[in-house]
């Protein structure tokens, strides 16, 4: 039996869909996108006075019915990684970070293609993050117009695990595609064997943008698995009551989902979502709200009822430093959605209401999921019953330490972190330094940099992954420098000295631009 969180019953869902229904019916939606607004009108979808989409019930039902349950991941060598479906957890970054916090210097700043490189790195290790996310944006060294794709390729070239990823220009999407195909026979097996997961974000007010409606056409045509993402703002862009923010929710990522079955019948599609409650005191808007926590699980228990996979923004936190607050949202909504078996939850590394990426939170989050992990194991019998063996082995020895059921499975059953999470005495941790967690983490993120094993990506095809994001950019100025493995600067090394030492690798780095 498995430990699981349900906070409606099926009455109440049924009722949060219908209503859903009636106003996909009676309202609709603004389709922004001509594409997909002409592919829905050619199915049958009806205009009303306004030049809104109506969303008959009936063809909602019948594109609901061809939505899978579930579906594979693959890693970049076509290998089984993840079966998204079911009451299956998994734990992704966030997306969506503007700045990092920098672990050398603890401050916070723009991000650079080094920053992203050495995330993939540790994140590439880590025990209890079951794929890679385009994390945070890369601006400060590489055009806009291509960041999304040059995230892509350090993930594609650094790890091999599949990345949730996503376009943020209008036709971002066809490139970014054509780089993954280079790990595949073919278009066809890219199909087959999908490596990546890309977020379509439900524009709000009951529309979709132009960009959100081309990405969705362009992934769904490409076979791409997508996940339909609304921003659920409680109090200001959906009501401030749970049922009404869920029908709200519902609303958009239903007509997500049916467009993308319009697009092609039988397209994998998450039923996700990214709710938070606007702060009416502090006009901010939190998702580590227990309220906003509250109705990411009841969205999902929506999503489950639709017989869809489901995704979520957990295990993240609002704070602004791996403090208390950090440590307490982060696990308490990772718990939530692990017992709610949320199938993509993503926001570990997350600060800040997700502006701010941290890697020290990253390999503490780490720690904290794979808790929450243990946590929604099922409860089995594993040699207790009968229990005269074990306490005939108390009585006589005074201890279970040297018993043989102890030595056989404690290794399986007591959860033992790493050294991010103090469990020594205080005796030995003042000997050992008195470290803080910020220090214990900034130690872990640094022995993950050192003891990364670079991956190996053939020559061909690395120089057209860079020939595609070029055909991109507006200038012809060269592609950032990406750092080889281990190499690590000490927080106090020089700037100036920094920047000579990367100038001489550059020129003699033998990579083509």
């Amino acid at each position: 039996m498995r430990p699981t969180l349900r906070i409606a019953d099926e009455l109440m869902l049924d009722k949060i869909i219908a209503e859903a229904k009636r106003i996909l019916a009676t309202t609709g939606m603004e389709i922004r996108g001509a594409a997909v607004r002409q592919r829905l009108l050619d199915h049958g979808f009806p205009l009303n006075a306004s030049g809104r989409i109506l969303f008959p019930i009936d063809k909602v039902d019948a594109a609901l019915a061809c939505a899978p349950p579930s579906f594979v991941l693959y890693d970049r060598d076509g290998k089984q990684h993840a079966d998204i479906g079911g009451d299956r957890v998994h734990f992704v970054p966030g997306s969506s970070g503007l700045k990092v916090q920098d672990h050398r210097t603890g401050h916070t700043r723009h991000a650079n293609t080094t920053d992203f490189v050495e995330y993939v790195r540790v994140c590439d290790g880590l025990e209890h993050i079951a794929y890679l996310a385009t994390a945070f944006s890369t601006n400060d060294d590489i055009e806009a117009n291509v960041s999304d794709a040059w995230r892509l390729y350090l993930c594609l070239t650094n790890s091999k695990r599949p990345v949730v990823s996503g376009a943020f220009t209008e036709h971002g999407v066809g490139r970014m595609v054509e780089m993954m195909q280079l790990f595949r026979h073919d278009r066809a097996d890219l199909i087959r064997r999908p490596m990546s997961i890309f977020t379509i974000t439900a524009t709000g007010n009951f529309r979709y943008s132009e960009d959100s409606c081309q990405n969705l056409l362009d992934c769904v045509e490409a076979g791409v698995p997508v996940e339909i993402v609304p921003v659920t703002l409680m109090g200001l862009t959906a009501p401030v009551t749970l049922v009404g923010s869920a029908v709200f929710h519902a609303v958009d990522t239903i007509a997500g989902v049916v467009m993308a079955q319009v697009v092609k019948a039988g397209a994998p599609v998450l039923y996700g979502g990214a709710p938070a409650e606007f702060h009416m005191r502090e006009t901010t808007s939190p998702m580590a709200g227990v309220q906003a926590l509250y109705l990411d699980v009841l969205n999902a228990e929506v999503g489950k009822r639709l017989g869809l996979p489901t995704q979520a923004y957990m295990a993240l936190s609002d704070a602004k430093l791996l403090d208390a607050q950090a440590g307490a949202e982060t696990f308490g909504s990772g718990l939530l959605a692990a017992l709610s078996g949320i199938n993509s939850v993503s926001g570990p590394g997350m600060l800040d209401f997700v502006l701010v990426f941290s890697l020290p939170k990253l390999v503490f989050d780490n720690e904290l999921c794979g808790q929450a992990l243990r946590l929604q194991r099922s409860l089995s019998v594993i040699d207790d019953l009968p229990a005269v063996e074990l306490v005939n082995s108390q009585l006589q020895e005074a201890h279970l330490i040297t018993a043989p059921h102890t030595l056989a499975h404690w290794t399986e059953e007591l959860y033992m972190p790493s050294a991010v999470i103090d469990r020594k005495n205080r005796e030995t941790w003042q000997r050992d330094g008195e470290k803080s967690l910020w220090e214990r983490a900034v130690g872990d993120v640094e022995r993950r940099l050192a003891s990364y094993h670079p991956i190996d990506t053939d020559a061909a095809a690395d120089v057209e992954l860079r020939r595609l994001i070029r055909s991109g950019m507006r200038d012809d100025a060269p592609l950032p420098f990406v750092p080889p493995a281990a190499e690590v600067y000490a927080a106090d090394e020089p700037a100036a000295r920094r920047s000579r030492m990367r100038q001489r690798r550059a020129a003699n780095q033998a990579t083509p631009q």
